[in-house]
């Protein structure tokens, strides 16, 4: 047996539901976004788990707390897969921060890998602190299910990083709608996509509300 990760994005927050930036601000789930935690539960309650690490923000540890409550599982955290810290754009909209900060924005747009939010974190750190997470988990397991509950950006860049694609395209080339879940699988010939941003085991309601 191989060892499979599932890269969970966290479920709806308000700000993924305003479309605003939101990495090291720790906004609660909307309501919305513990139905997308719980119908995840009851979807993935029967696949036989071997760890669980969650980037230690409110929002993934309660996307990942009904399922390990239903299961006994423990929630391993780790810093590493926190999401990536907008700096002085926190909180904003788009909007907001194309009007105040153009440059740094154009800069970022066009090449995230190495230019940083105002203030903010590059990718190729966000990929460096995240990798070593995913290392950890291959040394301490060769084989079994590990599910990594994190964000956007974290898990984004962490498939680019997976399967050799320019982390400066994250943005471009990857798509991880709120709830979904992303499974690479490590074999012989390194890591191979199941799925990516798949979101079945949400209903047609949640998979149809507004923001990213």
């Amino acid at each position: 047996m191989s060892l499979t990760l599932y890269f969970l994005r966290h479920g709806q927050t308000a700000c993924s539901r305003e479309n605003a930036f939101c990495g090291s601000i720790d906004p609660e789930l909307t309501s919305e976004g513990i139905e997308m935690a719980q119908a995840f539960a009851e979807a993935y309650r029967t696949t036989a788990w071997t760890a669980v690490f969650a980037s230690p923000m409110k929002r993934t540890i309660a996307t990942v707390n009904p399922i390990c409550e239903a299961l006994g599982l423990e929630i391993q955290l780790r810093d590493g897969l926190r999401e990536i810290h907008y700096g002085q754009w926190e909180g904003l909209s788009v909007d907001k921060v194309k009007e105040t900060y153009r440059e740094d924005h154009i800069r970022w747009t066009a090449d995230p890998a190495w230019y940083p939010p105002t203030g903010g974190e590059a990718a190729v750190a966000i990929a460096t602190r995240a990798l070593k997470v995913v290392e950890e988990i291959k040394q301490r397991y060769s084989s079994g299910n590990v599910l990594v509950a994190s964000h956007k950006a974290t898990i984004r860049i962490l498939l680019c990083s997976l399967l050799g694609v320019d982390v400066g395209r994250f943005r471009y080339r990857i798509g991880c709608p709120v709830g979904s879940i992303s499974i690479v699988e490590f074999g012989d010939h390194g890591p191979l996509v199941r799925a990516l941003a798949e979101r079945s085991h949400l209903s047609e309601r949640l998979r149809s509300l507004p923001g990213t």
